[in-house]
C-alpha cells in the first residue's frame, strides 16, 4: 500500500512540473481594488485548466461567508483570496473542518492547487497566525497537496519542507497533509524560521 503512495505522489509531482513554468508567480495583493473578471482569472490560475476551466470560483464576503463569482460543473471550487487555489470535494470538506476546528472525514484522496505558491503558514500548527521562533513558518512555492484516508502512510514522510522534495505538514494533528512543491523550495538558510 505504500509504495503505491508514493508512486501516486511521484505521478503528481511529474504531473504539476508539467503544468507550471520553472519560477513561481508570487501571491496577488491588492484584492479589494480587483474586478470580479480579474478575480476570476487569478483564481484559475490557481490550477491546471483542465480542472480550473469549469470550476466555480467564490471569495470570502464581508461577513466570512463564501460568495460565488462563477458557477461551475466540475466540483472544484477555485479562489483568490485570501490564498490562490483550487480544492476538489475532499479538500472542500477539510477546509470546513479545518475552519470550524473540528476533524476532518477524508474518505478518498484529495487534490489541491497552489501554483501561484503561498503566503506563509507554520508547518507544525494548523491555527498560527503569525510566525514564532518555534512554529517552523514557511513560505512555498507553486505546490499541490494532497490527503490521504489512510493517514498511517504519512509516518514515514519527512516534514521538513527543505528536503528536496514533498513533505507532511502539520504531521501529529488531524489536519496533516502532505505538501508536494512543483518548483524548488527556497533554500534553508534564505528562508524564514
Amino acid at each position: 500500500m505504500y509504495e503505491r503512495f508514493v508512486s501516486f505522489i511521484g505521478c503528481c509531482v511529474a504531473a504539476s512540473v508539467s503544468l507550471v513554468a520553472q519560477e513561481p508567480a508570487k501571491p496577488v495583493s491588492g484584492h479589494q481594488t480587483m474586478t470580479a473578471d480579474a478575480k476570476i482569472a487569478l483564481a484559475m490560475s490557481a490550477g491546471p485548466a483542465d480542472v480550473t476551466q469549469n470550476a466555480t470560483v467564490v471569495e470570502p464576503g464581508a461577513d466570512g461567508k463564501m460568495v460565488q463569482l462563477r458557477a461551475g460543473t466540475n466540483g472544484w471550487v477555485c479562489m483568490a483570496h485570501p490564498e490562490v487555489m483550487c480544492l476538489d470535494k475532499e479538500w472542500q470538506g477539510w477546509v470546513d473542518a479545518w475552519m470550524n476546528k473540528k476533524d476532518p472525514q477524508v474518505k478518498s484522496v484529495g487534490i489541491a492547487y497552489m501554483l501561484k505558491g503561498d503566503k506563509g503558514t507554520s508547518n507544525t500548527d494548523p491555527f498560527a497566525t503569525a510566525q514564532t521562533e518555534t512554529n517552523q513558518w514557511v513560505v512555498s512555492p507553486s505546490h499541490l497537496m494532497v490527503l490521504t484516508p489512510d493517514t498511517s502512510l504519512l509516518e514515514g514522510l519527512p516534514t521538513d519542507p527543505h528536503n528536496g522534495g514533498p513533505w507532511v505538514m502539520w504531521k501529529g494533528t488531524k489536519y496533516a497533509h502532505i505538501m508536494v512543491p512543483t518548483v524548488p523550495m527556497p533554500a534553508k538558510a534564505a528562508s524564514k524560521k
